[in-house]
């Protein structure tokens, strides 16, 4: 007889909710987590971030009292206790998923664990003491880490990754931003508002590129007039630290331009969590560093399953919690409902302005061959967006012309990674425009807009 039905590798947000429901289907599940519960997202990644973006956000409204007949002086902070603040909410969660633990009598196996084969793992903990576990199903959830790159190499003073921008312990008067995804384009938000001179840096020939290039357009102009500098269609050379600063050579085309910075973050995606834990002994198959598996998270080894990061692209805590789920449900033979997909997954930058969206962009419409009707509504025209002094923004949706499907939804301006939630409903209900018409949004609200925006794909717009 196997120790356990089930056990998890990894208390992330996919590890972690995979085992809750285990336990709930009737599964003997365990969890093994070699160094805090909660994982990356809730101690170095969701949650911190946005604890220190709200701060931002705070300091922003500040220097900008005056527009709502406030007046506000001497504006300052103290960095330290903004870094507090974040670490001290990520540790409050992270106890709560300890408390989730024992409320749902899963066992946590604190050490490091590493497959066997045939169904067992073993598990080290800090003393090197080893223990061996076996189990009819594994669950591998160990997460990713900062991907680096050869000409730049994080060393934790100069060169951050996430982890370091996230606790600095001066604020930098200069950096450069290696990438503009999500996690680039926070700090740049983060650091730009509390008065450092940010450049961001990307690749591609555009920012924040998975999402719809009329969206990216506007994030640009946004950051741009708030001060950030954007060079894209770039590379970053080399990153070598001179002194206390970073010298930063910057190829764009066949110009080159050097900065001397105070730091640099590194913000090029993220690899699989894949070494040492013993794929060798099984024919778990990885790829670019992430494990292959299908959509119910098995892998090439029978009774072996991935999610979440490990398992690929994209690289979000829902993502990996839906998974965990669909995961166990699979095993247990109760699985219900239709197969995730990507374009069901929600995306969210919560930078100022907030960028969200999910389902085909208008290029990835039209590449499907699909004809289509595109709704827009502006912030500028919405009273609620107006009384809360958020002028910028955009709500665009995009519809099959044919059939009145609802493909997808992009949105940048305040609050829109809550409005986004509105549509992935929506989307998993396989509502129509007809629908979405007839669905009654309060007033005032900002989510007046996403009427608007399915109203103006079809000429029926009201407000503009």
């Amino acid at each position: 007889m196997a120790d356990y039905d089930v056990m998890v590798i990894g208390a992330g947000p996919g590890g972690y909710v995979a085992a809750i429901r285990a336990k709930q289907l009737g599964l003997n599940a365990a969890i093994v987590e070699r160094e805090h519960l909660g994982g990356t997202c809730l101690n170095w990644g969701c949650i911190p971030t946005k604890a220190l973006l709200k701060t931002a956000e705070i300091k922003h409204y500040m220097e900008n009292a005056a527009e709502f007949g406030l007046k506000v002086d001497n504006i300052s902070f103290d960095l330290n206790s903004v870094v507090q603040r974040s670490r001290k909410i990520a540790q409050q969660l992270a106890g709560g998923i300890g408390h989730l633990m024992k409320k749902n009598k899963v066992p946590v196996l604190n050490g490091h664990a590493k497959l066997l084969g045939g169904g067992k793992l073993s598990v080290t903990d800090e003393s090197g003491k080893a223990e061996i576990h076996s189990a009819k199903h594994i669950i591998i959830a160990t997460g990713a880490r900062a991907r680096e790159l050869p000409s730049i190499k994080p060393d934790g003073k100069l060169i951050w990754t996430a982890r370091e921008a996230m606790v600095p312990d001066a604020m930098p008067k200069s950096m450069v931003i290696v990438g503009s995804g999500a996690i680039g384009i926070e700090f740049a938000s983060f650091y730009n508002a509390m008065g450092c001179d940010v450049t961001v840096v990307e690749l591609l020939d555009r920012i924040v590129p998975n999402e719809d290039a009329e969206i990216s357009a506007l994030a640009e102009k946004s950051f741009t007039q708030q001060g950030i500098k954007i060079v894209t269609g770039a590379m970053v050379e080399s990153a070598k630290s001179e002194g206390e600063a970073v010298r930063v050579k910057i190829k764009q085309g066949e110009n080159i331009e050097e900065k001397l910075v105070d730091r640099v973050i590194l913000a090029v995606g993220i690899v699989g969590n894949t070494e040492n834990i013993g794929l060798d002994k099984t024919k778990v198959k990885v790829e670019k560093g992430q494990i292959i598996a299908d959509p119910n998270g098995a892998t090439a080894e029978p009774g072996v399953y991935a999610i979440g990061d490990v398992a690929g692209a994209p690289w979000l805590a829902h993502k990996a919690s839906h998974e965990g789920i669909h995961c166990v449900e699979h095993i247990a033979g109760k699985q219900h409902g239709r197969q995730m997909t990507k374009q069901s997954i929600p995306g969210c930058t919560y930078s100022y302005p907030q960028i969200a969206s999910i389902g085909l962009t208008e290029v990835q419409a039209k590449e499907e061959g699909r004809q289509i009707k595109v709704g827009r509504f502006p912030y500028q025209a919405n009273g609620k967006a107006l009384a809360m002094g958020e002028k910028t923004g955009l709500i665009k949706t995009i519809f099959d012309a044919k059939t009145g499907e609802f493909l997808g939804a992009h949105m940048i301006g305040a609050e829109v990674t809550e409005l986004i939630q509105g549509f992935a409903i929506a989307q998993a209900l396989e509502t129509t425009e007809e629908e979405l018409m007839q669905t009654v949004f309060p007033h005032p609200t900002l989510s007046e807009m996403m009427h608007e925006s399915v109203l103006e794909a079809y000429d029926q717009a009201i407000h503009i």
